[in-house]
């Protein structure tokens, strides 16, 4: 199928370093990247989720847009952090009439805000394995106040939010398109951003578990800052391994990668233990934090399973040759959720 200009979105990735752009063109004999392009965000613009510079922030945005010769102005976002709640709940089985009413009073017991305050949105995964009477459900909740600001932001930067997403759910999507995605296998998709960490296992391409930590890269770039007196553009350079490391780095990086790991495998262990049968088999690394070797290491000799740095561009052709490999290679693993929100098409639920 062919999607026509009506339902065309620009992805949106808004980070607390880095604001990323994707565009694509879809068609019957696959999928080609239209657009990438990449803008570093001054530090403290956006702090937990939410935005703290709203002219700086639309400011960058504007340029990226004019740099990247992007003329859509419909675009998909995300959000992420304490302001959204993802979690899964089992309901009893009502007709779908009564759903809303249903989940919006089961909501109230697993939202830490005041259910006034929130947006709802559910999706059910299918009947519960511990009654029949009884179905999953995933429930999303966004505080309204969050999702405000990212509108202002966004018609401030001359564009319309066509399309809010959730962070976690825009990395699913763009992995659900690999070649290499093997659905009937247990996967841990972690996320490494900035000051949070995302993970979502899966298996047949739905979440059997979601939780987020509030660990990052920034505990690197703060560090390196601290003790080397850098720039934090410099320490951001070096931790995509685009200047020279330090000398002594190595012992902070393996400290820091050894103290995520064993959060991470804490996670996962809990997982298992809770299962009956089911074993992560993979675990597939995303985000900033992703650069940081060692943490590949730690996770494998931990878990005795297979880590690998995502690559979203897989299932792309890319136009006109515009960017070399070398380049997609580089930012790769700050790519996906820009690329998973642009696959995203109006209509989309």
């Amino acid at each position: 199928m062919v999607f026509g200009r009506k339902n065309h979105l620009v992805g949106l990735d808004i980070g607390s370093t880095f604001v990323k752009v994707a565009e694509l063109k879809f068609a019957k004999k696959g999928n080609s990247l239209l657009k990438f392009g990449m803008a570093p965000v001054e530090p403290g613009a956006i702090s937990e989720g939410r935005i703290m510079d709203m002219e700086g922030l639309a400011e960058i945005i504007r340029n990226l847009f004019k740099s990247q010769k992007i003329k859509e102005k419909k675009v998909a976002i995300s959000t992420g952090g304490h302001s959204v709640v993802i979690k899964t709940i089992n309901t009893a089985k009502v007709p779908e009439k009564e759903l809303h009413k249903t989940i919006r009073s089961e909501a109230e017991q697993y939202i830490p805000y005041d259910i006034d305050d929130v947006n709802i949105d559910y999706q059910v995964l299918g009947d519960s394995e511990f009654s029949p009477d009884q179905m999953n459900v995933l429930l999303v909740a966004v505080k309204q106040d969050l999702v405000a600001e990212y509108i202002e932001l966004i018609q401030m930067a001359g564009l319309k939010a066509s399309i809010i997403d959730v962070d976690t759910f825009a990395l699913q999507n763009i992995y659900e398109s690999l070649p290499d995605n093997d659905p009937e296998q247990v996967t841990l998709l972690l996320d490494v951003g900035a000051s949070k960490t995302s993970l979502n296992i899966l298996k047949d391409n739905n979440s059997i578990m979601m939780r987020d930590m509030m660990i990052g890269g920034s505990q690197i770039t703060d560090g390196l800052a601290e003790r080397y007196g850098m720039d934090l553009t410099t320490c951001n350079n070096v931790l995509r391994g685009l200047a020279d490391p330090p000398d002594g780095m190595a012992d902070l990086l393996q400290s820091i990668s050894n103290a995520w790991c064993a959060e991470i495998c804490e996670v996962v262990h809990t997982f298992e233990a809770n299962t009956n049968d089911e074993r992560v088999q993979k675990v597939i690394i995303s985000g900033g934090g992703g650069y940081v070797k060692n943490l590949y290491q730690a996770l494998e000799s931990e878990l005795g399973i297979p880590v690998a740095g995502i690559d979203p561009f897989a299932s792309l052709s890319v136009q006109d040759k515009q960017y070399s490999d070398e380049e997609l290679m580089r930012v790769r693993l700050q790519a996906p959720i820009a690329l998973g929100l642009a696959m995203r098409r109006v209509d989309d639920k």
